[in-house]
């Protein structure tokens, strides 16, 4: 683009800027937004989004129980644009899924020919149909276990970031992070961070990057990382933890509560103790990370399923307590807020649902698959930064 084309786009308005953009599609807004950070931000102003072009969620991404494919659960049946979008999966013996950031597709991988205690990570983003495979990580023992989160916003940056947690494993049992390894796609390297409190436990189940910063959920507590880009200078990302909302201390021990954004804000959503409602909770920052959790709303189950009882508790065996582990009828499986849905999984029929928030229905989708993770799926569109020739 010449000088003189820069000072025209420039010198109009936001409100020229926000006509102009609302008359594209969804597809080529989406280009827009990433050619030119200053309109990605008209999609979090309350005054413009409601007229910029949008696109319902295209879907869930999962992995069956196989390992062997990443299926896509489709929420518009109309939508030609999904079919065949994991199409270009490279056919390595073991692919499995691990995460799914804002358009992008994170997986690992491994072969007959790959040892055991590398294990190897491949980025996609489908609606591109790129693929790029990232340097092996470093083994930290024979049998590694790891909790893998990808964190991807191109409305914050083109790069993405890996967060590659190593479990410390005591007699099998799971007692906190031997290692932390964090991959940024600009430098195409990995860098160990050596800060982590070692007794933080990762679920990686909890988990959202919003705003430049990764939110993850480890007991009662969220773990905040941010100043990512920091890394292009050797520098790990600072982090801290949070509490969570009073009220989700107990219910945290037996389900897993789950976080979404809705115009750049954070939210966190958790079952009420008696399950009768969803409790939704936005996280303010009043300066200085004075971080505090408010409640927003409460979404009648009650309504939405027709009954009153969802809870039920198991004692603790011989001579344990009453009430000593609580359990519902459904969990969370994932939200998408900015489109007003949250996802459940039905335990007792076994189900997937979908619950509109607006209009407080729940829709069957598919049958479930027991406890596997399911994250909302939209397309972005576009490509992967580019590698260097070094690591090519």
């Amino acid at each position: 683009m010449d000088l003189h084309k820069k000072l025209t786009a420039v010198s109009l308005t936001d409100d020229l800027v926000v006509d102009i953009l609302s008359r594209l599609t969804y597809k080529s807004f989406c280009r827009c937004k990433c050619a030119y950070k200053a309109w990605s931000a008209f999609s979090s102003d309350p005054d413009y989004r409601e007229k910029l072009p949008k696109k319902v969620t295209t879907g869930l991404l999962y992995q069956g129980h196989n390992k062997s494919a990443i299926p896509l659960v489709s929420l518009c049946p109309d939508d030609g644009e999904i079919d065949g979008i994991l199409a270009d999966v490279p056919h390595y013996e073991h692919l499995e899924f691990l995460d799914c950031c804002n358009g992008l597709v994170l997986c690992k991988y491994r072969s007959s020919y790959t040892s055991t205690n590398v294990c190897r990570f491949v980025v996609c983003n489908p609606a591109t149909r790129e693929w790029r495979i990232l340097p092996d990580t470093h083994p930290g023992t024979d049998d590694p276990r790891y909790v893998t989160i990808l964190a991807f916003d191109p409305s914050w940056s083109p790069q993405f970031y890996i967060f590659n947690f190593h479990l410390k494993r005591v007699h099998g049992l799971i007692l906190g992070t031997s290692k932390l390894e964090i991959f940024q796609s600009e430098s195409s390297t990995w860098l160990e961070d050596d800060t982590l409190d070692r007794d933080i436990n990762i679920s990686g189940r909890t988990h959202l990057f919003v705003n430049g910063m990764l939110y993850v959920s480890v007991g009662y507590e969220v773990l905040v990382f941010e100043g990512l880009e920091a890394m292009s200078d050797g520098i790990p990302p600072y982090h801290q933890t949070i509490s969570l909302p009073p009220e989700a201390s107990y219910l945290s021990t037996f389900t897993n509560g789950c976080f979404g954004k809705s115009s750049g804000i954070l939210h966190y959503a958790l079952p009420h103790e008696n399950g009768r409602s969803i409790v939704v909770w936005t996280l303010d920052d009043f300066g200085h990370h004075s971080w505090t959790w408010t409640k927003m709303c409460h979404l009648s189950m009650t309504d939405a399923f027709g009954k009153d009882e969802f809870v039920h508790y198991d004692d603790g065996g011989d001579g344990g307590e009453d009430k000593w582990f609580w359990n519902c009828d459904y969990r969370i499986a994932d939200l998408d807020l900015e489109r007003g849905f949250v996802f459940l999984h039905d335990q007792k029929a076994n189900k997937l649902l979908s619950y509109n928030i607006s209009a407080g229905k729940l829709n069957e989708i598919q049958d479930a698959f027991g406890w596997d993770l399911y994250y909302v799926y939209v397309p972005c569109y576009s490509g992967l930064p580019a590698q260097e020739t070094s690591v090519q």
